[in-house]
């Protein structure tokens, strides 16, 4: 056998159990083939459990463990750190609990939220230098830690309470799907619920039109009076927030 047959074998044993793998291999290697997937898998449920805290006490101990191993089986590691690999398991939630779409919708808020930890530097415009800044053509570039989603359920506020160590809320779907938006402030993870238009004014600013689109865009929801305002309270919250690193 040579090195690199030994070596898919000895990972098709690792991460698929592989029987055929284990014979070739050899008996008399059995016994620590089992340590070193005990260990596998000891390992990458570990990175589970740490990367998202809220489906693990939302769902509880043994549907958590059950439901990481199902993951385990489907997704091996694909990159050269294990903190890549929370990555995948929202889709594996989104997959296995189809009708409870808030285990999916906490997994996805868990990975935004450590993503957005660990996201690039960014410094947040200063508005001392907003001094004749055509506002029509301005462009708004944002953090590199902005992102966001829809959800259909209270998953945020049951995160919330959850993160909060008190009692979550009731499972509860959403009149209409919501905005979730995810940032990193300073050196704290944040989130918070759109406000009306605000997800669209988001869209336009990340696919690089000017606030004067902005400013259109809310005129068209809201009309003339109230359209223009609107966008500047929403810009007034987004240097606010830390949302916005420069304008062009």
């Amino acid at each position: 056998m040579s090195l690199l047959e030994l070596q898919r074998d000895f990972r098709a044993w690792i991460a698929a159990a592989s029987d055929d793998a284990a014979d070739r291999l050899g008996p008399a290697a059995r016994p620590g083939l089992d340590v070193y997937q005990n260990n596998y898998r000891a390992s990458l449920v570990a990175v589970l459990t740490e990367a998202f805290e809220r489906v693990h006490a939302w769902i509880g101990d043994e549907r958590f463990l059950s439901t990481a191993v199902a993951h385990i089986d489907a997704v091996p590691p694909h990159a050269w750190t294990l903190d890549a690999y929370a990555k995948g398991f929202p889709a594996t939630l989104e997959r296995l609990f189809p009708d409870d779409p808030e285990i999916g919708e906490l997994g996805w808020l868990d990975l935004a939220l450590s993503e957005a930890f660990v996201g690039a530097d960014s410094v947040p415009v200063d508005p001392a230098t907003f001094a004749d800044i055509d506002w029509d053509a301005a462009i708004l570039r944002s953090g590199p830690t902005l992102r966001t989603t829809s959800f259909r359920t209270n998953a945020a506020a049951i995160w919330s309470a959850l993160s909060a160590e008190e009692m979550p809320p009731a499972v509860e779907w959403l009149p209409d799907p919501a905005t979730i938006i995810v940032w990193r402030q300073g050196l704290v993870s944040c989130f918070r619920t759109a406000e009306p238009g605000e997800a669209d004014a988001i869209e336009l600013v990340q696919g690089g039109a000017s606030f004067g689109a902005v400013c259109a865009a809310m005129i068209e929801r809201l009309g003339e009076d109230a359209g223009v305002p609107a966008a500047g309270q929403m810009l007034g919250r987004w240097i606010g927030d830390g949302l916005i690193v420069g304008i062009d």
